[in-house]
């Protein structure tokens, strides 16, 4: 924990964790990704993966599961955060309105589900779902290459946020103020 000063230096606090620690060895992470729209969702698990590797995890640590739609997300999701095996499990998908509201309610279980899961097992369960109004907009929270980092890609961002909540909750786990 680090002493921090609140913005304008008004509030100080302790700062709980540091994202920019070293992950065990042992790490694994899952990403389950929707094949619906995979134009979008591969940009998506690309970005991820490339993220996942710049913080150290290897092809070996990263383990992707491919479900028909994002409806299913959750179910697998779950499934995997149910053996223990995974530090965290990065959820992607494109959702895309059409020309009724059917999306809204296929956004809105998927959202419900990926946070049930995630607070059920006490596991990082990352929402990394677009929910656009049109493909265009969907290719552009999809873009980037390695070479500008993916810049723009909530792929990379999710990947990051897992990477963030993994060491958050390593440290947690280990605090005896957690313990109870």
């Amino acid at each position: 924990m680090t002493d921090a000063r609140g913005m304008g230096g008004a509030a100080s606090y302790r700062l709980v964790g540091d994202a920019a620690a070293p992950l065990p060895a042992s790490t694994r992470v899952a990403i389950v990704v929707s094949r619906w729209n995979d134009q979008v969702t591969k940009r998506l698990l690309d970005a991820a993966v490339w993220r996942l590797h710049a913080a150290g995890l290897t092809h070996e640590a990263i383990d992707v599961a491919w479900v028909p739609g994002s409806f299913e997300l959750p179910l697998a999701a779950d499934r995997l955060a149910a053996t223990g095996d995974y530090a965290a499990v990065l959820c992607f998908g494109a959702i895309i309105r059409g020309e009724t509201e059917h999306d809204r309610h296929i956004a809105q279980a998927v959202a419900r589900g990926i946070e049930e899961t995630a607070r059920v097992r006490g596991l990082p369960v990352l929402f990394g779902v677009l929910t656009c109004e049109t493909l265009a907009q969907a290719f552009a929270r999809a873009a980037g290459t390695a070479a500008d980092g993916f810049a723009g890609n909530k792929g990379v961002e999710c990947a990051g946020a897992a990477l963030d909540m993994i060491a958050l909750c390593q440290l947690l786990s280990r605090s005896p103020a957690t313990a109870r």
